[in-house]
């Protein structure tokens, strides 16, 4: 049995142009795995290729050439696309965007009465989700009158009650507060650990890449650098060269080692620089 939750061979994706433009390459010749159960944090900035890849995955977009496949199943294989999007759920940037229903509790049902579930099956679902997202005392509510990570935390329920293996968020905190942020990753983590899921989390924000288990950077539609949390943000130059920043305290960090402070470069938590200082 494999323990391949994604796999990723030679993929490229042209959006088509207009005019006489030349098509864009949106992602060049990409290859990556993502194992069961791991948390895979993709970086870059805007135009970078990690919101397409997202949608590669999920089979929002089939690749112009090479192939994805989601636990073995080819994403070109049209009647097996329902499957891949049970297998795979995906979390977009706009929460309003994805809810559908005028009370949460509806909202989270209208994925699995979709894929055909059992009323009795989905009450389960829905109670569930919602406590694992700790939203259970506003399933009576609407979602409009919700805070945005509140409604965040709702998508991600209605995600959840279809049973994926694997979410695919896409820069879920970008339209958030601090706190909205907070929300989201303390639900990320939780997804993560407690219930096993695959996380495939896109972001340009560095401080939530530091959850990860794995970090890949991307560029022009290219990986361009590829580890732990630890080894990609102790490359601070080359992270700045990439136009992208590191958690403010690995920064920190840098500069006293600059300044001729013996304090290690590959700091991620303020504990840690505490403790080297």
């Amino acid at each position: 049995m494999s323990d391949e939750m994604i796999r990723i061979e030679n993929v490229s994706f042209e959006y088509e142009s207009y005019g006489d433009k030349k098509p864009l390459k949106a992602v060049d010749n990409v290859s990556m795995t993502v194992e069961k159960g791991e948390y895979l944090v993709i970086l870059g900035h805007n135009g970078s290729g990690k919101s397409t890849l997202a949608k590669l995955i999920n089979g929002l977009l089939l690749p112009t050439k090479g192939d994805v496949f989601v636990k073995g199943i080819n994403t070109k294989d049209k009647d097996r696309i329902w499957e891949i999007r049970e297998i795979a759920g995906m979390v977009f940037q706009n929460p309003d965007n994805q809810l559908v229903a005028t009370i949460v509790e509806e909202d989270v049902a209208f994925g699995p009465e979709n894929l055909g579930v059992p009323p009795e099956e989905i009450r389960r679902r829905v109670d569930k989700a919602l406590e694992i997202v700790e939203m259970s005392e506003y399933k009576k509510h609407a979602p409009h009158l919700l805070s945005g990570g509140q409604k965040q935390r709702v998508a991600i329920a209605g995600i959840l009650a279809m049973k994926p293996e694997c979410i695919i968020l896409d820069e879920p905190t970008a339209m958030l507060d601090p706190i909205g942020r907070r929300e989201i990753m303390n639900t990320l983590r939780k997804l993560n650990s407690e219930e096993k899921k695959t996380i495939i989390h896109i972001t340009h924000h560095m401080d939530e890449a530091v959850e990860a288990d794995r970090i890949i950077v991307m560029e022009k539609g290219k990986i361009v650098m590829e580890g732990t949390p630890r080894e990609i943000f102790s490359q601070v130059e080359k992270i700045k060269e990439l136009g992208l920043d590191v958690p403010q305290v690995t920064e920190l960090a840098y500069e006293l080692n600059k300044e001729g402070f013996n304090v290690p470069s590959n700091i991620l938590t303020i504990e840690e620089l505490v403790d080297a200082l």
